[in-house]
């Protein structure tokens, strides 16, 4: 089940880490929305950074951001030019094909 920014369950970044690490490294298709983007997802090799840009096949619609592993179970999530809510419900919503 989907659950978009607004509306948070407790155990979110649960569910947000599970999502973001079951995205394979590279580049994939796949839908959001009803709509087609194309993702690449990188990760750093300390295991310290993720990134991720994804682009609407045929459209204008971007997503992009930097997380950032600090110590512990920490994160810093950096969205690029967007909101952080638009990233949340893109990792939770997107599904590759």
């Amino acid at each position: 089940m989907t659950q978009s920014a607004s509306g948070l369950s407790p155990d979110f970044p649960v569910q947000f880490d599970k999502a973001l690490a079951e995205l394979p490294e590279g580049y994939l298709e796949g839908v959001f929305e009803g709509r087609r983007l194309g993702a690449t997802v990188k990760r750093s090799g300390d295991g310290k950074r993720v990134w991720l840009y994804g682009e609407e096949l045929g459209g204008r619609d971007v997503v992009s951001f930097n997380l950032y592993a600090l110590t512990g179970a920490n994160a810093i999530l950096r969205p690029c030019e967007m909101s952080s809510s638009k990233v949340i419900d893109f990792v939770l919503g997107f599904e590759p094909t």
